[in-house]
């Protein structure tokens, strides 16, 4: 099985693997269209390498187009699992669609950058200041309900496994929970229905390689978004085990999946509902 990769951080220990630099792609076109896998392009590279190359990449279509847009992910989210998306309004960021929102969400309540990672794009909105300093960095405006919570479930999902998973804590400014942002692990068992909604999604959806944020309110699960490209700072060993995982479901895949088809889905695991 070879491989092309434009992330060697990420496949560093994946065999028969070679690395090209991004900007670098039209240089090496045979050795592209030779790959049996094309291993974390860049967004911009997608159009070509699967309708002009017909490449065959990891991770999938599905989650690149969803975890690229958090509008994107939450309206897929909605229609597979409505009941565990808290409630939010997504509006272009208009003089009326302002006032819908502010008009109908209750305070305080947080608002997101579509397009943004790390908890930097992630505010907590608890006056008409703070709104109106977040209508400025936003073309749409997304907002959502606040949860009752001091802490989430950073759950990481290679193919349709789960591969491992920490409690994030409230960070120094007691709203974000991400790693980047003072977040803090805790290693304490994983919230079992926080983790079958997270296999879910991901088995519906397509999604093969994430980490998924899912909160816990009162036992009952609700995912806030996933990121397909995660840190794997958060547990040792966790960037070998994940990347000893992706080469199992390379090779799991090459052997069932037709070679001629780059599109074509895994087939969904039983779901019970």
């Amino acid at each position: 099985m070879q491989c092309v990769s434009f992330d060697a951080f990420r496949t560093l220990r994946l065999p028969d693997t070679l690395y090209i630099k991004p900007e670098q792609m039209f240089r090496h076109k045979s050795e592209l269209a030779a790959a049996d896998w094309v291993l974390f392009p860049e967004y911009w590279q997608l159009g070509g390498l699967l309708f002009g190359l017909k490449s065959r990449i990891f991770p999938s279509l599905a989650s690149y187009l969803l975890g690229h847009d958090k509008v994107e992910m939450t309206r897929a989210f909605t229609l597979v699992a409505p009941g565990h998306v808290p409630w939010t309004m997504i509006e272009p960021n208009t003089p009326s669609g302002a006032d819908n929102v502010w008009e109908a969400m209750v305070l305080p309540f947080v608002a997101k950058i579509p397009k943004s990672s790390m908890g930097q794009g992630v505010f907590l909105i608890e006056n008409a200041a703070q709104w109106q300093e977040y209508l400025q960095k936003t073309d749409v405006i997304y907002a959502q309900e606040l949860l009752p919570i001091d802490r989430d479930m950073r759950i990481i999902i290679v193919g349709d496994k789960l591969i491992g998973g920490f409690w994030r804590l409230q960070g120094y400014d007691g709203f974000h929970n991400n790693l980047s942002q003072g977040g803090k692990v805790d290693e304490s068992p994983l919230a079992a229905e926080g983790v079958e909604l997270a296999l879910r999604l991901a088995r519906e959806l397509g999604i093969n390689h994430a980490g998924f944020d899912i909160a816990m309110v009162g036992g009952h699960p609700y995912v806030l978004e996933f990121n397909r490209l995660f840190g794997n700072t958060g547990l040792p060993g966790l960037a070998e085990q994940v990347s000893d995982a992706i080469l199992e479901y390379l090779i799991s895949e090459s052997l069932s999946h037709d070679p001629e088809d780059p599109l074509q889905p895994t087939p969904p695991l039983p779901v019970a509902i």
